[in-house]
């Protein structure tokens, strides 16, 4: 593939945050070849979904998608020029030769594990090879991070790196071993590497992504293997670098290593996403989560005596195979003995592949949806009263964006919460004292002190 200039890249990404950051990187991967990223897909010289397979009707969504997208692609064809249509993420490994069947004008479909061999298959794809389709699924035997370009572009002042992928946990309802593979952990000179880089770009707070990423363990600069709570640790040291995050947890993995360093490292926020799905013992087993109800307890427990400002947030399925009322309760009486800041919460459905796809004792739509809103009432609740409870604190918050109101600016507390105040642009990339007045369901509002404000 030549390298040419103003070429047109428009990205479109679904789910989770490690999504997003691939979404960057292959961004990353294109910049030289002369893409710029722009904000539609029409007239744009190339096209790439960056698929989810987690959510209910994931596929769906995406051929809605393509669907829209055709139309410009034809209309480029009309005036003797061509747009790229590629599907990337979960959705394309997991049905890669369906979309390319049932979508003859999609270009490119490719996993999560391959984008870094974006430019090779652009190659084939405009005819030096002399391929007209691809569908790239495999799982290459080389990390696709040792192919990564070095400059890594700035993500502003709160930024993603990657340094763990897959899953080998295998819960009944989860496709991401299927898609994201095994667990391969990054090595601890790479992450600090680029750590550095993204420091260097503006970054001030860097959050450490994985699909399981407590289950990190990478080769450290002693040549023993490490695991998250020596990161971050080593991560903590870079000068510049002030807030480190980490997502998404598994309870089985946070090792008492981890827990500890919650309690000594300062710029470890006092947040974290910590999915259980159940509180039902019997339901957890049914998922193959290997934890209980209690064990789950117990870990908070120790995170809460080591970081007592901690707060919480987790992930939770209703309506899962064989689920009773009784099993529901006990996933009610989890939430209230625990108490979250915020939790992510979902009725189950079946995801094809999967064990539970071919689960006995479906539950009706209508008994899981009433299920659902109570959870989400109680969840609410509880995240409203966490909220208020910060009205008449001062909380250190990094300001990364601009609000939708004429002068104001948005940023995150140290508990991830969006605070919104009046403000000069000026700030934007700083970390700034903030009175907060008032507490909302998603959010929090305040005044920055006076003495900075002035």
């Amino acid at each position: 593939m030549s390298k040419a200039a103003n070429k047109k890249l428009y990205i479109k990404t679904w789910g989770c945050q490690m999504n997003s950051y691939d979404s960057g990187r292959m961004a990353d991967i294109l910049s030289p070849f002369g893409y710029k990223c722009v904000d539609s897909p029409v007239d744009a010289d190339m096209v790439i979904l960056n698929t989810c397979h987690i959510r209910e009707k994931a596929t769906d969504k995406v051929f809605s998608d393509l669907g829209r997208i055709k139309p410009h692609k034809k209309a480029m064809e009309d005036q003797g020029k061509k747009m790229l249509i590629a599907v990337a993420g979960c959705v394309a490994q997991a049905e890669g030769d369906f979309i390319l069947e049932r979508a003859p004008y999609v270009d490119m479909v490719f996993g999560p594990q391959t984008y870094h061999e974006l430019p090779e298959m652009m190659a084939k794809v405009t005819g030096a090879y002399g391929e007209n389709r691809i569908v790239n699924t495999e799982f290459p035997a080389e990390s696709k991070f040792d192919s990564l370009p070095e400059e890594h572009l700035s993500q502003g002042p709160s930024a993603f790196l990657s340094i763990q992928e897959g899953c080998d946990k295998f819960c009944t309802f989860c496709v991401v071993p299927y898609t994201r593979g095994s667990e391969f952990s990054r090595s601890v000179s790479e992450i600090i590497d680029e750590a550095k880089k993204l420091v260097d770009g503006g970054a001030k707070e860097i959050t450490l992504l994985g699909q399981n990423v407590n289950a990190f363990h990478g080769e450290g600069p002693d040549g023993h293997t490490w695991g998250l709570g020596q990161l971050i640790e080593k991560t903590s040291e870079i000068n510049g670098l002030e807030r480190i995050r980490y997502t998404t947890s598994h309870p089985r993995d946070m090792d008492d290593e981890l827990i500890d360093v919650h309690g000594r490292i300062d710029k470890l926020m006092p947040f974290l996403h910590l999915p259980v799905q159940s509180g039902s013992d019997r339901i957890l087993e049914a998922m193959n989560r290997k934890h209980t109800g209690d064990h789950y307890r117990d870990i908070i427990a120790k995170l809460r005596k080591a970081r007592p400002d901690l707060a919480l947030s987790s992930d939770f399925i209703v309506g899962f195979p064989g689920e009773t009322d009784e099993d529901f309760e006990d996933t009610l009486q989890l939430v209230r003995d625990i108490g979250f800041a915020s939790a992510y919460s979902f009725k189950y459905s079946a995801r094809p592949g999967t064990p539970a796809a071919n689960m006995q004792g479906l539950i009706r739509d209508d008994v899981a949806s009433e299920r659902l809103s109570r959870l989400q009432a109680l969840i609410n609740e509880q995240q409203l009263d966490f909220n208020r409870k910060t009205a008449g604190l001062t909380l250190p918050v990094l300001f990364d964006r601009k609000g939708k109101k004429p002068g104001q600016i948005l940023g995150q507390s140290p508990w991830n919460q969006s605070v919104y105040v009046q403000g000069n642009e000026r700030l934007l990339g700083q970390i700034i004292n903030v009175e907060i007045t008032e507490g909302f369901d998603n959010s929090l509002t305040g005044s920055i002190e006076t003495t900075i404000a002035a």
